[in-house]
Formats: C-alpha cells, structure tokens, sequence
C-alpha cells in the first residue's frame, strides 16, 4: 500500500487521502478547506492527483471538510463508486446541494460588483447540477463492522466515530498480506454525549492516520457545559434580550435542541421560552436524525420507542423561509435563535448579530470550534467592532464560549483510542500544526509522522 496527503496536513480542514493498493486508488474523503476567504484559491487547486483515476471514495462523515469537494471531484472527472454509510449519505446530499446554492449566490454577488468594475465574473466553484451529478456515485451503503469488498483481497470495515451522525472510521485491510492494514480515523466523538453512541475502537492496524483537532485540550465536563448553557440564557432573559447561537447544522443544532428540550423539562430553562432553528439545512438535518434511531445510543433510542422526540420543544419553530428569518429581526428579547454557520463565515446568523451584537441586553453563545479567521474566531479572541454587510457593528452583547458541546474528541480520549490500537506507525492529520506538536510529544512505542500535503510513504 501507498498512502499520499492531500489536504487537512498540519491544517484543520479539507481532508483527503489517497490509498493506493492492488491496483486501485481509493479516497479517503475529499473535502472543502474552511475559515477564510483566502482558502477560495485551495479550493479551486489541483487535488494533486488525477480524479478520473480513482476507483472508490470511502466517505468518514458529512462535515463540508470531508464532503465539501466531492462534486469538484466529480466535475474535474471522477467515475467511481462512493461508499458511506447510510445516514451520511443522507447528510452529505444536504450539505453538498448547501454549498453549491452558497457558491452560486456567491458568484452571483462577485458577477453583479465585476459588472460596475468591468472585471470578468467568477464562476462558482460547483453549481447544483453538479452536486446532484456527484449524488449519482454513491453506490453500495456501509455497514458498521462488516466487510465492504473493494476487490477479493482488498477489503473497507466502517466503524462508528461516535461525531456526528453516521460517521466512521474506516480500516483497510489487504487481506493476502496481515502486516498492510491502515485505519483512517475520521474525526472522533467524544464519549457519553447525548444522541450518539461512544466510539468503536477497530481492530488494530499496523498504521493509524488520526485526527488531532483538540490534540493539546481536555474537554470540559459536559455536565457543566450544559448549566453554563442554561445560566447564559436565563441571564439574558432576565436582561430582556435574545440569545443567538450559531449552529453548525449538523449534530450541534440537534445536540442542543436535546439539551434545551431536557432544559425546559426539568425546569431550569422557561417552559414558554421560544426557540428559532432558523436554518433550513438544520432543520432538514433534524429530519435525518429523526429516520436514523440506529444510530443512537440506547438511552435516546428508548425514547424513539417510547413514542417521545428528543428534539421536540414546546416553543420550537422551524424557519426554512427567507421571510421568516428576517422576521426574527423585530424580536425584542426573550428569544433563542439557532442559526447557521457555526463558525459565523456565512448563512443567516450573520443577519441575526447585525441585530443583536450592538445591543447590551442580548448574548451570543458560541457552542463549537471556531477556525482561525473566521468572524467567530474573531469575536471569540475580543474584537471590540466587526464589519457586517459593509456595516461596523459594535460588539456590546455578551459572549459566551462553551467547550463542552465539542463533537471531537479531546487529548486524553485521542491518546486512549490510539492505547488501544498500539499502531507501529502513526500519522496526524486534521489539526493545527502546533496542536500536532504537542500531541506527538505524548503518543508512546510509535513511529509519527506529520505529513505536508503531496508528502506520500509506504505502507
């Protein structure tokens, strides 16, 4: 087996790895690099090998940094067979048709200022038909622990990463030689959260390529999260403002619809209080989770049997219109607004802090990883003014941060899930490159690698 890199190397986003094994050439992921717009020109690059020479993409999970490129892909001349799991590859189709309307209104917007300048219009990264062309390649559905067969003696086991519904880490074995295996981790949740189940540790491998996102940080205890969570909201309400969320679309809206739900339940949230998911690909990911209970862990699953939504609240609305949403505009207080993109680089959170960052009476909590450069990142590390829509916003508003809600694994769980495998080789990728430092500095009785993009070995 060979392995190359070519994206989320000593970077947090964009993963793509290349085995080549057999005489086939099998993707790990081919996702979208994420956090600025400096990132556009990556995104539009070569992917450093020839996608018409692939013959599968084994799909981790349905983040846009593992999902987000796969119509690119298909554009530029892939024809092969992509293999995921059941409900990520409902997720990925929600994502992937997202971003391609995003990249369209985008290239709108740039024709629309090229037009008044007389410079030449940009044509979107991959439009809608594109991503539908990409829907067409997925073909047979994994199933966690068995065996998909990629040729007689080549073989793919997904395993549950426990991050977000449906996601996997993926082992591949050459089955005519025991010493060529490799797992790909994916990126790997975090245990005893609500919703999902802890994560599988595979069999082991001979090498492990693993994620390192929060590599150098201990999680706080949930439990304390949770009554953070609780303690910002009925703080701003009793300041008579909004709390405004940003919500990354997938598991973290529904994680804290589950919370707010348990919240209102056991009395320590208002019963009436009235919650906005004003995210239409949110609101659709939410229907997902509710036709995938197998994924659950027991205690959630129980309630799907017992009749009872998890993510059902009293004062829930779901706003999938653009009315709708601006609408939420004229809300004086007492609100809680859920909306996308998490790390504020888009979507219609954005419109919501125009609204409400000025104002000293609301909040804004943030609940998950804020990638350098982006506006979430920015208001997080204290900016004391922000520009929106060519407005400058003063930042007033109360901001919050909560670890806790985290869909990745922290240090201690990385270092135990790697105990357990006991790898000869190990390969960190998806984290920050001094994240990665520290990390390696711990792992025992292995030999690390930090690749760099197009860097490729042996396996």
């Amino acid at each position: 087996m060979k392995i190359s890199f070519h994206g989320a190397d000593r970077e947090v986003t964009g993963s793509c790895h290349l085995v080549e094994a057999k005489d086939k050439r099998i993707l790990i992921d081919c996702g979208m690099y994420q956090g600025s717009s400096d990132l556009d020109d990556a995104n539009a690059d070569s992917f450093g090998f020839d996608p018409g020479s692939i013959d599968f993409l084994l799909l981790t999970h349905a983040h846009l940094d593992h999902c987000g490129r796969i119509p690119l892909l298909v554009k530029h001349g892939f024809t092969g067979e992509i293999i995921t799991t059941a409900a990520t590859r409902e997720l990925a189709r929600l994502v992937m048709l997202d971003a391609a309307h995003l990249h369209e209104e985008e290239a709108e917007h740039h024709a629309r200022h090229a037009h008044r300048g007389g410079d030449t219009a940009r044509r979107p990264l991959y439009d809608t038909a594109d991503a539908f062309n990409a829907l067409g390649h997925f073909g047979r559905t994994a199933v966690y622990g068995e065996p998909v067969m990629l040729t007689p003696t080549l073989h793919a086991t997904f395993y549950d990463a426990g991050h977000i519904l449906g996601s996997a880490s993926i082992r591949i074995e050459c089955t005519q030689e025991p010493n060529r295996s490799v797992i790909f981790s994916g990126d790997l949740g975090t245990s005893g959260r609500a919703i999902l189940r802890d994560p599988q540790i595979p069999p082991p491998a001979n090498v492990v390529v693993m994620e390192t996102t929060y590599g150098d940080r201990v999680h706080k205890e949930l439990a304390l999260s949770v009554g953070e969570l609780y303690a910002a909201i009925n703080d701003t309400f009793a300041r008579g403002g909004n709390v405004v969320i940003p919500t990354f679309a997938l598991e973290r809206a529904q994680e804290i619809l589950y919370y707010l739900r348990e919240g209102i339940e056991s009395g320590r949230l208002p019963h009436s209080m009235p919650v906005y998911l004003d995210s239409p690909m949110a609101v659709s990911a939410t229907e997902v989770f509710r036709r995938h209970p197998e994924c659950f862990s027991p205690k959630e699953r129980a309630l799907f049997e017992d009749g009872k939504d998890p993510f059902s609240l009293p004062g829930l609305h779901f706003t999938r219109d653009t009315a709708d949403s601006i609408a939420l505009n004229m809300l004086d207080g007492g609100a809680v607004i859920m909306a996308g993109s998490g790390m504020c680089t888009g979507g219609r959170v954005r419109h919501h802090l125009l609204h409400n960052l000025a104002r000293h009476d609301s909040s804004v909590i943030f609940v998950g990883y804020a990638a350098r450069g982006t506006l979430a990142r920015v208001l997080i590390d204290g900016a004391k003014q922000v520009t929106l829509f060519g407005e400058s916003v003063p930042v007033r508003a109360r901001l919050h941060t909560i670890n806790g809600f985290s869909a990745h694994a922290d240090r201690d769980e990385l270092l135990a899930w790697h105990r357990a495998l006991k790898p000869a080789r190990t390969v960190l990728v998806h984290g920050d490159e001094d994240v990665m430092q520290q990390f390696a500095s711990s792992l025992e009785d292995t030999e690390v690698h930090m690749p760099r993009r197009g860097d490729e070995f042996l396996v």
